[in-house]
């Protein structure tokens, strides 16, 4: 699921600082030698082969690969019964100490990685003047891209309306935002939408995820109903499966994230015009939803 084919997992930054010309290549992948002692690659590749990472005025598209070497777990555990079967069997002690088993397992690793093929993620993103796409949600790659694009001089970080407006999370004695963007507000502004007539939770094949003060609550199907009888008794909402027109979309209220967005498109003889029609609807859906919040702020402040 990334910005070009497929639904769309985003994560919306903005971008403090950053250079005129950004030097991709600085920080290019290299892919991992057969027999090297590294297990992780991280390096920046354009979308397709020998194409330009600047597609446009104060616009870089460009994808972040990731690769890691790691054995298989089974077949570590089963090299390393192995190996500890033929050490008591030359040892005069058949005892096997615990400092001799981690030993014997850091082995079965290393003969296991000789003949292992690195795992490869391939992350999308944009950069579009002072915005910046990153085609996931999910925490650890987000900070492995905003990591990686720090070393080219590019500083950006997570973009709420939130943060735009200064506003502070209120305190809740449901829910405790651990995250220095996230924010409790997020989950009010979901609370709200409940009652918009442009944004609605999907009726049919919904998705939603709620907390009460006693536990986690996942809802799937026709959940409008149950959905209203649980916030009607105080529970947080946290994620719905939301409907704005004809876009399809899973909502993070707390991170104000987006994935699993259903994006029609014409078709495009090139990547460039199909990422171009892509973000121009996904950011579409942002702004809609920040409007939403400002018509709501005083709401969801007060």
């Amino acid at each position: 699921m990334g910005l070009l084919t497929g639904s769309a997992s985003v994560t919306r930054c903005i971008v403090t600082s950053r250079p005129d010309t950004i030097k991709f290549d600085s920080a290019a992948f290299e892919e991992i030698t057969p027999g090297a002692s590294l297990r992780e690659r991280i390096g920046f590749i354009p979308f397709e082969p020998g194409a330009e990472y600047q597609v446009g005025q104060r616009r870089w598209a460009f994808r972040v690969r990731i690769d890691v070497l790691k054995p298989d777990p089974t077949r570590v555990q089963e090299r390393l019964k192995d190996l500890i079967r033929a050490h008591q069997e030359t040892a005069d002690d058949p005892f096997v100490s615990t400092r001799k088993r981690r030993d014997l397992r850091q082995l079965a690793e290393e003969e296991l990685l000789l003949e292992t093929s690195p795992r490869s993620r391939v992350i999308e993103c944009c950069l579009d003047d002072s915005t910046l796409w990153i085609g996931t949600t999910a925490k650890a790659h987000l900070g492995t891209v905003l990591g990686l694009l720090y070393q080219v001089n590019v500083i950006a970080d997570f973009r709420t309306p939130w943060s735009d407006h200064g506003d502070e999370s209120p305190a809740s004695d449901v829910l405790d935002s651990r995250e220095s963007w996230q924010s409790m507000l997020g989950c009010r502004f979901l609370r709200r939408l409940l009652e918009d007539v442009d944004i609605m939770v999907e009726p049919e094949s919904g998705s939603v995820r709620l907390v009460t003060r006693e536990a986690k609550v996942s809802l799937t199907g026709a959940v409008v109903n149950d959905l209203l009888h649980y916030v009607e008794r105080g529970a947080v909402l946290l994620a719905a499966r939301m409907v704005a027109g004809n876009v399809v979309f899973r909502f993070d209220a707390l991170n104000y994230r987006m994935s699993g967005i259903r994006i029609e498109t014409e078709h495009h003889e090139t990547w460039q015009d199909q990422l171009d029609e892509r973000l121009e609807k996904i950011d579409a859906l942002h702004e809609l939803l920040d409007r939403k919040y400002a018509a709501l702020r005083m709401r969801l402040t007060s």
